[in-house]
């Protein structure tokens, strides 16, 4: 192999390069020249057959039509190979005996002749015979047979492409991660800037849709109130999506949670000309569960089923079924008769942001938000559907056990202050939101509670050092003495009324303020809640 090879003098002794050959790793073959190219192998070391071999079968000819993917790359080394310069690198793809492909590199030269001196190769006892399959002990040896052949190098390349793919994706991932971590603090951002106006629009329209429930506008409140709710759950599913929201999680009876959801969209889908139908499967086992992230799943399937079918003008029925999966798990379904989905939509369905809405009509959140709450729940969520056939989704969630130990779900709507469970007793209303703290002391003061309010951290401190309170319902975030640091004085002066501090707040994504709740044991609610959750959270508070 004198261009593998090269000596001065007489040649070496021929048996390092034959076990050489025999030891590399990369494939080495001797192939004929003929007038029109490259012929058969002469001769091959075992890494090359066993490259062209794969799992099973007869390694082809290294220059014959079954080896090559692409025929253009083999007319393109061919055509290289009349060129007087070596071939180096060359990318190609080769098929395997077992029909894999193999993407290799080949450097090539060709040698022998008038051309290029003698390519002295013995190929003797280990010639491999045939035109189109190679057959012998697959030994490469060098010693003496003259004529031009080529001279043939081939790298085994596919592990390097795996690792330089994996490296791209980690790369992808990476700039994804980073791009959702910007998006998510953003997100986060506003909606904890949405939650104190929001939470003021949502407890004042509580209490006018109480006020007025027997007046001509009680359509219109009960509208307002519904609505209020609406950009409630919108903000709540900014920060599910961000996975800043903090969860409070109870025994929720699942059928409850349904019925209720299916109650508040009936009227819409009514309207969309759709009918609903709801099958409750009879001694489902609780959930232990955040009600408000069961409900915004539920809400958001429902939405989804709704708009597939009015904007296609397809189907005409959603189907809510719940049940037992099995023992240990509950199930919800949400079906439709709609248009249905391609497999390409289906397999991007969870994606955030993506939609096959117009601009405009939808933010492709829903159902993202979908996902990422019942994942946090240890539960999964499957999908089927094909195109003209509808589509249905399941949520499969874990039944609470016998030993897990939490309050039940309570199912008041609107606050309730007719039994004035208040009177004689003092709250402290520390809110640096004056819309907001105006409506929970007016919802107070209907409980028959004696309200004394502080429009920042300072004030509320200097009035509970100077009087003791039944019940502290303090923001966590105000200025001159923010939460914390009014509890830790508060529990300094008096640890009785520290374990009766209600902390509200727009934003609990910073882990101090998560780590702070956790260790203090407070009760506390996210922005914006409704005055009727408060009022049962004060209500246990004072017992």
């Amino acid at each position: 192999m004198a261009a593998l090879i090269e000596t001065d003098g007489h040649p070496p002794d021929e048996q390092p390069w034959q076990a050489l050959a025999d030891l590399l790793p990369v494939g080495l073959a001797i192939v004929s020249l003929t007038p029109e190219g490259p012929g058969r192998v002469i001769a091959a070391n075992p890494a090359l057959l066993a490259l062209l071999r794969g799992a099973s079968g007869t390694p082809p000819e290294l220059f014959a039509d079954a080896a090559w993917v692409d025929p253009e790359e083999r007319n393109r080394l061919r055509a290289a190979l009349r060129e007087p310069h070596p071939i180096v690198d060359m990318p190609a793809r080769l098929r395997r005996a077992d029909g894999s492909v193999a993407h290799v590199e080949i450097t090539a030269v060709v040698g022998g002749g008038s051309a290029g001196g003698s390519a002295d190769v013995n190929v003797g006892t280990h010639e491999l015979q045939g035109t189109h399959e190679l057959r012998g002990t697959q030994r490469l040896q060098v010693g003496t047979l003259s004529g031009r052949c080529v001279q043939v190098l081939v790298r085994d390349v596919g592990e390097r492409r795996r690792r330089e793919e994996q490296s791209r994706d980690l790369y992808q991932q990476l700039l994804q991660a980073e791009k959702m971590a910007a998006l998510g603090q953003t997100m986060s951002g506003v909606a904890h800037e949405l939650n104190n106006p929001l939470g003021a629009i949502l407890a004042l329209a509580e209490r006018l849709r109480v006020q007025g429930a027997r007046t001509p506008l009680a359509s219109g409140l009960h509208t307002l109130h519904k609505e209020a709710e609406r950009a409630a759950r919108i903000a709540r599913q900014l920060l599910t999506f961000a996975r800043k929201r903090q969860t409070t999680r109870l025994m929720v009876p699942l059928n409850e949670v349904v019925a209720e959801t299916v109650r508040l969209r009936e009227e819409d889908l009514q309207r969309a000309g759709l009918r609903v139908s709801v099958d409750l499967a009879d001694d489902l086992p609780d959930v232990f569960a955040d009600p408000h992230q069961l409900q915004q799943v539920v809400l958001n399937l429902l939405i989804n089923a709704e708009h597939a079918m009015v904007r296609a003008e397809v189907g005409r029925l959603v189907r809510v079924r719940t049940s037992r999966d099995d023992t240990d798990h509950v199930r919800i379904e949400v079906e439709d008769d709609g248009p249905g989905m391609t497999a390409d939509v289906v397999s991007r369905i969870f994606d955030p942001f993506f939609t096959t809405k117009d601009v405009g009509e939808g933010t492709g959140l829903g159902l993202a938000v979908v996902q990422a709450i019942v994942a946090e729940h240890g539960g999964r969520i499957d999908v089927a559907s094909t195109p003209g056939a509808g589509a249905r989704f399941a949520v499969v969630l874990p039944a609470a056990g016998a030993t897990v130990q939490a309050p039940r779900m309570q199912t008041t709507v609107v606050a309730d202050t007719s039994d004035r469970f208040g009177e004689g007793l003092r709250v402290l209303l520390a809110d640096d939101e004056p819309a907001l703290a105006g409506a929970v002391a007016d919802t107070l003061r209907d409980a028959g509670f004696e309200v004394t309010m502080a429009g920042d951290g300072q004030e509320a401190l200097a009035r509970a050092q100077a009087q003791t309170f039944d019940a502290v319902i303090c923001d966590l975030r105000m200025p001159r003495v923010d939460g914390p640091t009014f509890y830790r004085a508060i529990a300094a002066i008096s640890p009785p009324q520290a374990r009766r501090v209600i902390f509200v707040t727009g934003d609990v994504t910073g882990t101090e303020a998560a780590r702070f709740l956790d260790e203090s044991g407070c009760r506390w609610l996210a922005k914006p809640f409704r005055l009727a959750e408060l009022l049962r959270v004060v209500r246990d508070v004072v017992g």
